[in-house]
């Protein structure tokens, strides 16, 4: 594992850095905690230094996990990140409620790395207002937090006005090679780094987007390259290529791309890449923007939505569709997901133009738009062909019902 050093205060943190907002998942739903705790623990055990959490990452659970997988001398082994969320905000009082409660919940005496989560320029100015600054210089001083930072989405001129608001430790930033001008972009990391902020990435994969399986078009240009790598390494070495990146936060619920990421995160110095490398991710950059329909990076703040659309991933099947336009099982995942076959709906065809989810969306994506979009495009048939599916369902378990009890008349006898 390498290691970058926070300016400040000349802290060593794991370049690689574990993030909890996408922990695996059981079938219902529900976070998966065993196998959680035990991908967290493996990341330690293998250099990992850095958690990144917040309470609303899977509806609270997230924090609730990381202060189980930390018990057992793993608390000792790392630096939490955790945030505090400025729309449950309403006096200064409530930031020491919430902090106190993250504490208890996380089952440690202090935060290492705090931030104040997902500003834009209006949101950090109420805070302000209410605070906030005083509130970060007290928890400092008696030691609930160690270091003070933001996490932003919003545009640069934002972006800039709070960095020099305070004497901050760090910040995060979503950065990734189709973000080298959104939001902060390249300027913004380049800047806070100038002040003397260790800068966080988020988002580094683009939602994971940037990995997996990718295009035609998109391997062939992959595939030029001397040496062989999987889409993922190329996006993360990309980041890690700039000095000013302290720690890229990787989401990761696989076991495969866990040791795939640790195994890049120990070689990928900043400045690694050939000028050749630049310009062949450079050719890919051009050719995602060119496939992909909507920006969206599966960060999941415009959720929960008030019709009950899934969002995310109703855009995530869209671009899906739009990146391999000739998989059938693009469309068909799409109905089984949200069409209601397999639970309730939550397509886009739902949505009813209310445009909460369009002033929560740190892309700023025009949202109910985009969901008449998405309707016409991946719904077509499907409120024919769903009750059609369903009850071809319903007569397969039912013949296996029947044949259970058949065999278990014929067992009894």
């Amino acid at each position: 594992m390498l290691y970058r050093t926070v300016p400040r205060t000349g802290d060593k943190l794991s370049a690689l850095g574990f993030g909890c907002m996408r922990l695996p998942s059981t079938r219902t739903g529900g976070v998966d905690e065993e196998r959680a705790i035990r991908q967290i623990r493996h990341a330690i055990d293998n250099g990992v230094n850095y958690i990144d959490t917040a309470p609303v990452y899977h509806f609270g659970k997230s924090e609730q996990v990381l202060g189980k997988a930390l018990a057992g001398g793993f608390r000792e082994k790392v630096r939490i990140a955790t945030k505090l969320p400025h729309w449950e905000v309403f006096e200064r009082a409530d930031m020491d409620r919430i902090l106190d409660g993250q504490l208890k919940t996380l089952q440690t005496d202090h935060i290492d790395y705090y931030l104040l989560h997902s500003l834009a320029g209006k949101s950090f100015r109420i805070m302000k207002d209410l605070g906030v600054l005083e509130f970060l210089d007290s928890a400092k001083k008696d030691g609930r937090i160690r270091n003070a930072g933001f996490s932003f989405h919003g545009s640069l001129d934002d972006f800039k006005e709070i960095v020099d608001a305070y004497t901050w430790d760090f910040c995060q930033i979503q950065y990734n090679y189709l973000d080298e001008k959104n939001q902060a972009g390249t300027e913004g990391l380049k800047y806070a780094a100038a002040k003397g902020l260790a800068v966080m990435i988020m988002e580094p994969l683009r939602g994971g987007n940037l990995a997996g399986r990718v295009p035609e078009s998109i391997r062939k240009i992959w595939d030029e390259a001397p040496v062989k790598r999987s889409p993922a390494e190329w996006g993360l070495r990309w980041v890690w290529d700039h000095p000013e990146v302290t720690v890229v936060l990787s989401g990761m619920n696989d076991e495969v791309h866990i040791d795939e990421n640790l195994c890049v995160a120990g070689d990928a110095a900043c400045g690694s890449l050939s000028d050749e490398e630049r310009a062949l991710i450079g050719r890919v950059r051009d050719e995602y923007r060119r496939l992909m329909k909507v920006g969206c990076t599966g960060c999941g703040y415009c959720m929960p939505c008030p019709a009950g659309v899934d969002i995310p991933g109703c855009f995530a099947s869209y671009n899906a569709h739009a990146l391999f336009p000739h998989d059938r099982e693009v469309k068909f995942q799409y109905v089984g997901r949200h069409g209601g076959l397999m639970g309730e709906k939550s397509c886009a065809s739902l949505c009813r133009q209310c445009g909460k989810c369009a002033k929560a969306c740190p892309q700023h994506l025009p949202i109910p738009d985009l969901m008449k979009e998405v309707s016409k495009e991946m719904e077509g048939m499907m409120d024919i062909v769903v009750p059609i599916m369903k009850g071809g369902l319903w007569c397969i378990n039912r013949v296996k019902r029947v044949k259970r009890a058949i065999l278990g008349e014929k067992s009894h006898a």
